[in-house]
Order: C-alpha cells, then structure tokens, then sequence
C-alpha cells in the first residue's frame, strides 16, 4: 500500500492486520488511504462484517468528453465498495482481488450533485472466491448505478 505521502505502509505491519481491522484503521486514520480516493474525492465511511461504504463527491475533474461525470467513477466505487465488502470477512495475510465487474448504469452522475454514497454487501464467500453487489445512490437516494463482482481470494489458503 502507498502512503499518502507517497511511501509504502510497512508490508508486516499490513499483514498482521484482518481486513476488517486494516479498513477501519483507514476510517480512522491510523492508516494510509489509498491515493485513489484523493484523486476520485472518494474516502471510505462505514465497515462492518461483510460491509462497506463509500462516500463521494463528483467533480468537473471527473468529467468525460460530453461533459457527463465519467462511467468509470460509478464502477470504481462499486468495485471499491464491494472489494472492501469481502475485504472486511478475510483474514489477517490474507488479500483479494477483482476477477470481474459489472455495472449498470441507471441515471448519470451530476458534477454538481453533492455527495453521492456507495453501499457493498458481500453475497456468497467461499476459499477462494467471493461475489459482492453495490449500489450507488445520490444524495436524495436516487439509484444512479449497481453492480456485481466476482473476487479472488489470495494467500494462506484463503483462511
């Protein structure tokens, strides 16, 4: 993981750390986020076993050609989202991957929508694969985007 500074968070440190214990030392910011959200204006707000939400603010940095909030924004917080979900159920030295995707988009984003909120839920996890779904809503929770993913689950036989 980098460091909002740039550095790296200490791989052993990481690794002693369940999923659910690494996420919400993000939440409180005992631990680096990942550059990603600082770039999106996303940050992750709530964990619970088997959940994870994001919050968001759509920007005109984020904005595509026709000037539309680009698609890619929904998908990466129902990925974020719904990674995070089975992140939260794994492990200490246990990681995870996105095998797979898919996302629906049901209205556009507004860059000037205010906050807009992503909610993943783990649907199915076994050894080594997991499924979770997400839901992105707007600020009055209107349904601006769902999603699936399909995960992989990695190191010490996926505990």
């Amino acid at each position: 993981m980098v460091a909002e500074g740039g550095g790296s968070a200490a791989a052993g440190d990481l690794a002693s750390l369940t999923g659910i214990e690494l996420l919400r030392a993000i939440i409180a910011g005992r631990w680096p986020a990942p550059p990603i959200g600082r770039t999106m204006g996303f940050r992750l707000v709530e964990v619970e076993p088997g959940r994870a939400v994001f919050e968001g603010e759509p920007g005109p940095h984020l904005l595509n050609p026709l000037g539309s909030v680009h698609g890619g924004v929904a998908l990466t917080l129902i990925d974020s989202a719904a990674g995070c979900a089975v992140h939260s159920e794994l492990g200490a030295g246990i990681g995870y991957t996105t095998v797979e995707t898919k996302v629906n988009f049901t209205r556009p984003i507004a860059a000037d929508g205010g906050t807009v909120r992503c909610e993943g839920r783990v649907l199915s996890r076994g050894r080594q694969i997991a499924t979770a779904e997400a839901r992105l809503l707007s600020r009055e929770g209107k349904l601006l985007a769902h999603g699936t993913s399909t995960l992989i689950i990695l190191g010490a036989a996926a505990r």
